[in-house]
C-alpha cells in the first residue's frame, strides 16, 4: 500500500506508550471478544452471524459470562475483525490468528472498534437519528480538544465545543433560521438537547477504552490519545521490509513484499519460487489466498501471475470459492490474453462489488485513510447510493468494518453520514 521507507514515520506525542504497551491495553479491552471468538471457532454451530438463544446460553456457560456480556462480546468480536461470516458460516478472522503475536494487528482491531463506537453503544431511542448523526460527525473535534488538553477536560467545556460544532454543521447546510441577535450556538442549544447526547457519546467512547470518565470530566486513555493522533496524522503501520524472503513461508514472504513496487515485488516472487517445486509453491500461495487477510489474497495472485501456466489448474479450481472467484477470473482472463486494463469485464456486477469490498478491506487493514477514500472512485456503480445498496447485498464478511472505516476517513460529512448509516443497517441486520 505504502512503502514505509519512502518517508519517516511521524513520531507520536511525547509520553505515548510503546506499541507493545498499547497493544497490551487493547488486548485487555477486547479480552471477552477474543474469548468468544475462540469459543466460536470450535464450539459454535455454523449458521447466521447473530448468536441464537441456545448458542448464547452455551457461550455464557462456557465462558462464565452473562447473556448481555456474551452479546456485547460477540458484537465487539465482529466489529474488530475477530470473527467473520463466509457463506453463512462463522470463521475466525485473520486478526484472531495473529492476536497473540502481532501487536499491529491487535491495534488495528482496536481502532476498528474505536471507529465503530456508535454501533457498540446504541444511541437513545427517543432521539432523532439525524441529530445522533450530527453528534457523531462533530465528535472528532471534541476528541481533538481532549488530545490537545493532555489531561481532564470538564463536561461543560466539551458541551460548549459540541454545541458550536453542531451549530457550524447546521450553518454550513443553511439549516438553522436565526432570529435577530441569535448566534448559531444559541439556536442549536435551544433546538437540540445535546447534553444527554454528549453523555451518551462519552460513555460510548469509554466503553471501547478510548477515555475515562470522572466527576464531570473526561480524559483520553493512552489508547484513545494514540488513536486520535493516528487519525490526525493519517499514518499506517509501516509494512515489514523484505529480508530473507526466499527462506520464508508464502505468508511471510508476501507480507515482506507488501511495501514493494510491482517490479521489485516480482523479483522477490521469482526468487522465492525458484527455491521450491511449482506444485508446492502454488499450493502454499492458494492456501494464503484462502486466509482472512485481503491484502495477502491479492498479493498471492500477483505471485501466481509470475508462476504462469503451471498455476492454471489450481487457479481454475479456486474460481469455485466465493472469496477467490474474482481474483481467479481476472488471473485466467489475463492468462488467456486479455489486456489487464480490460480483464475486469469478465466479472459480473456482484463479483466486481465483492472485489471492491475485499480490496477496501485490504486498504483499511494496511493502507492510509486517503487511499481508502480514493478507492471509492474505482467502484463500478458510479455513485455512492448505488454502491452502498450493492455492497450491502453482496454479503462480504468485512462489509461493516469497511463501511465504518470509510465513514471515519471520508472528509465529506454528508457522504460519511450515509456510509455510517449503511454500516449500522448492515450490522443491525446481521448481514
Amino acid at each position: 500500500m505504502t512503502d514505509g521507507r519512502n518517508r519517516p514515520a511521524p513520531r507520536p506525542p511525547e509520553g505515548t506508550p510503546p506499541q507493545a504497551e498499547l497493544a497490551r491495553q487493547a488486548r485487555a479491552v477486547l479480552a471477552d471478544a477474543v474469548r468468544i471468538a475462540r469459543w466460536a471457532a470450535v464450539d459454535r454451530d455454523p449458521g447466521a452471524g447473530r448468536l441464537g438463544e441456545q448458542a448464547q446460553e452455551r457461550a455464557a456457560a462456557a465462558l462464565e459470562l452473562s447473556p448481555a456480556q456474551v452479546r456485547a462480546a460477540w458484537d465487539r468480536a465482529r466489529l474488530a475483525g475477530l470473527v467473520e461470516l463466509h457463506d453463512g458460516a462463522v470463521r475466525p478472522g485473520w486478526r484472531l490468528h495473529a492476536w497473540d503475536r502481532d501487536d499491529s494487528a491487535v491495534l488495528r482491531g482496536w481502532v476498528a472498534l474505536f471507529d465503530a463506537w456508535s454501533l457498540v453503544h446504541l444511541a437513545p431511542a427517543d432521539v432523532e437519528p439525524a441529530t445522533v448523526a450530527e453528534v457523531v460527525e462533530a465528535l472528532p473535534q471534541v476528541l481533538s480538544l481532549l488530545q490537545l488538553s493532555a489531561g481532564p477536560v470538564t463536561a461543560p467545556a466539551l458541551l460548549d465545543l459540541l454545541r458550536k460544532r453542531v451549530a457550524e454543521l447546521h450553518e454550513e447546510r443553511c439549516e438553522v433560521p436565526y432570529g435577530p441577535g441569535a448566534d448559531a450556538a444559541e439556536a442549536t442549544a435551544v433546538t437540540v438537547p445535546l447534553s444527554p447526547l454528549l453523555h451518551w457519546a462519552l460513555e460510548g467512547l469509554a466503553s471501547v477504552g478510548a477515555l475515562t470518565l470522572g466527576e464531570g470530566q473526561a480524559t483520553l486513555t493512552p489508547l484513545g490519545n494514540w488513536a486520535v493522533w493516528v487519525k490526525l496524522e493519517q499514518i499506517c503501520v509501516a509494512a515489514q521490509s523484505p529480508a530473507g524472503n526466499i527462506e520464508q513461508s508464502a505468508q511471510e514472504m508476501l507480507r515482506g513484499c507488501a511495501g514493494l513496487t510491482p517490479g521489485p515485488a516480482r523479483a522477490e516472487y521469482r526468487a522465492w519460487l525458484a527455491a521450491r517445486t511449482a506444485s508446492s509453491a502454488i499450493s502454499e500461495l492458494l492456501t494464503v489466498a484462502r486466509g482472512e487477510d485481503a491484502l495477502l489474497r491479492g498479493l498471492a495472485f500477483e505471485a501466481l501471475r509470475v508462476v504462469g501456466a503451471p498455476a492454471e489448474p489450481g487457479v481454475r479450481a479456486a474460481a469455485a470459492d466465493t472469496s477467490l472467484r474474482p481474483y481467479a477470473l481476472l488471473w485466467l482472463a489475463e492468462y488467456e490474453g486479455a489486456d489487464p486494463d480490460d480483464a475486469s469485464e469478465v466479472l459480473t456486477r456482484e463479483e466486481s462489488t465483492w472485489l471492491w469490498v475485499d480490496t477496501a478491506a485490504a486498504v483499511a487493514d494496511h493502507g492510509e485513510s486517503a487511499l481508502l477514500v480514493r478507492h471509492l472512485d474505482s467502484a463500478v456503480q458510479g455513485n455512492v447510493p448505488a454502491l452502498l445498496e450493492e455492497v450491502r447485498a453482496v454479503g462480504h464478511p468485512r462489509t461493516v468494518q469497511v463501511l465504518v472505516a470509510l465513514a471515519a476517513a471520508h472528509p465529506d460529512p454528508a457522504l460519511a453520514k450515509a456510509v455510517r448509516r449503511a454500516a449500522f443497517q448492515v450490522h443491525n441486520g446481521g448481514a
